[in-house]
């Protein structure tokens, strides 16, 4: 079926769990067999041509799921061998039921050795669940090593062994999955930080049940339906003037690349209007480049107050720099009462000289400019991003993009966005910029932060991965400003 839109910490999936044993009096052992029911579904649908499995098993409930395949797949007519890394004898609750029932239908678990893994033609993970805490024991580390080199396709069952189901990191060595199947809820570590390395392609089975309304998501995907409900259908009779008035600063001397480019993203996702105001020795650059945008020579940055009230949305930070001048720009910028994106060298001004946190601006750090803004490292921004996101919207206000794989958006009273689009082809210069500039112009035109910030990560993304068809390696900043404009109409 396909995924849902809310994703869940591992603390509200067992939640969920209680409730449907607790208050809908379905018994825990039946949800594991619908979970075996629904691995054996996935199995056949998408090898087809396998006969032989290898099912790795661990001692708690997650083996419990791989013994109820291991009993399916049997009656079905394959060939499942369950390989143990704990004495079934010492299992509890479901997981021992499920084991008593596969010994019960003739089934037999062996010891874990690395080279029965090649008896199958695909390697089932059903080691470690979400209950993992810290880091992975040394017997499960090493079987999961084996598994990782084994040379077979690798199916998960609900999470990859070792992965930590709520920040998406590597909790010591975790199974690289070709595939995982995930159970009951969307769990948030399968999309945010790493999770995407070792996941594979993520499908999802509910188990025939609901969360309760009482539980609010952890964070929900961004889908291509919010694009039109921000960016509606245009009126025959619209002019220019309907789609916004776009300021953008930056580019200081030596770089008129960077406004050039956030210039042409906003064109390009349909911002009426778009002025580049930048060091004088650019405009030459910039207009030459792309004609459409209006340059606004900005010898001494005060001047920008003059001009400011002709727009509707301000950007800032593309090719700033830290230069007296550039600081010069960012104050008269912070000084005025319009809806700011505020973006790369503005950030690290900021993270310098910290300001009065605002309520309308949209700050879009990478992780590095987000360890300056919160005075940290990078690694602990990288360890858990949706807690470094919080911490950001607490210091900060507005409306949060912390950049990267698996792009997060946060503002004060939403429910966090992740964006599981995108490819590593996008790790090129330039490709933030692009994205200030697709932020801005959808702010200008929808005049709501939380859409346009949500709505330009997911057409970014998309033009991302329109602009890597033939390839990642090589992808310009410039493909994916020339493909947003098919993103945002599609």
């Amino acid at each position: 079926m396909a995924l849902p839109i809310a994703l869940y910490s591992s603390a509200q999936v067992r939640a969920l769990d209680a409730h449907a044993i607790e208050a809908l009096g379905i018994p825990g052992y039946t949800l594991m067999k619908r979970a075996g029911e629904a691995a054996l579904r996935h199995l056949r649908s998408r090898y087809p041509l396998a006969h032989r499995i290898v099912i790795v098993c661990g001692g708690g409930n997650n083996g419990g799921d791989g013994y109820v395949l291991a009993r399916f797949a049997q009656a079905a007519g394959l060939t499942a061998t369950v390989l143990t890394v704990a004495d079934p004898q010492r299992l509890k609750g479901e997981a021992r039921l499920a084991f008593e029932d596969f010994r019960a239908s003739g089934g037999e678990a062996r010891s874990f050795a690395p080279a029965l893994l090649p008896e199958g033609e695909i390697v089932v993970d059903a080691l470690l669940g979400t209950g993992l805490r810290g880091g992975v024991r040394p017997e499960y580390a090493a079987a999961i090593h084996a598994v990782n080199s084994s040379g077979r396709p690798v199916f998960a069952l609900d999470v990859p062994s070792g992965l930590d189901a709520d920040a998406g990191v590597a909790l010591g060595e975790a199974v690289r999955a070709d595939s995982t199947l995930t159970f009951g809820a969307l769990k948030t570590g399968l999309l945010v930080g790493d999770g995407p390395e070792f996941t594979g392609a993520v499908v999802f089975d509910d188990l025939e049940l609901e969360p309760p309304e009482d539980l609010a998501p952890r964070l929900t995907r961004i889908v291509q339906a919010e694009i039109p409900a921000a960016l509606p259908r245009r009126r025959r009779a619209a002019n220019k003037g309907d789609f916004g008035r776009v300021l953008i600063v930056g580019s200081g001397s030596g770089m008129p690349g960077a406004t050039r480019l956030a210039g042409e993203a906003c064109l390009r996702v349909g911002a009426g209007l778009t002025t580049v105001a930048t060091a004088p020795e650019n405009v030459a650059a910039i207009a030459a480049g792309r004609p459409e945008l209006i340059c606004l020579a900005l010898s001494e940055p005060r001047t920008l107050a003059e001009v400011l009230e002709r727009f509707d949305v301000v950007a800032i930070g593309p090719g700033l720099g830290r230069s007296a001048w550039a600081r010069a720009a960012l104050d008269a910028v912070l000084a005025s009462d319009k809806p700011l994106v505020v973006d790369a060298d503005a950030l690290n001004l900021l993270a310098e000289s910290p300001v009065r946190p605002r309520a309308d601006w949209i700050l879009t750090p990478h992780p590095g400019e987000a360890a300056r803004l919160l005075g940290v490292t990078i690694q602990e921004i990288q360890q858990d991003r949706l807690v470094a996101l919080d911490r950001l919207l607490e210091r900060y206000h507005g409306t949060i993009v912390l950049k990267g794989a698996g792009t997060l958006v946060g503002a004060t009273d939403h429910t966090p966005g992740v964006c599981e689009r995108g490819n590593p082809g996008m790790a090129s210069a330039g490709t933030g910029d692009v994205l200030t500039g697709a932020i801005a112009g959808i702010l200008a035109q929808c005049r709501d932060p939380w859409a346009a910030a949500r709505v330009g990560v997911l057409v970014h993304a998309m033009a991302g991965d329109a602009a890597a068809r033939g390839g990642e390696r090589g992808v310009l900043a410039s493909d994916l400003a020339r493909e947003l404009h098919h993103a945002v109409n599609l």
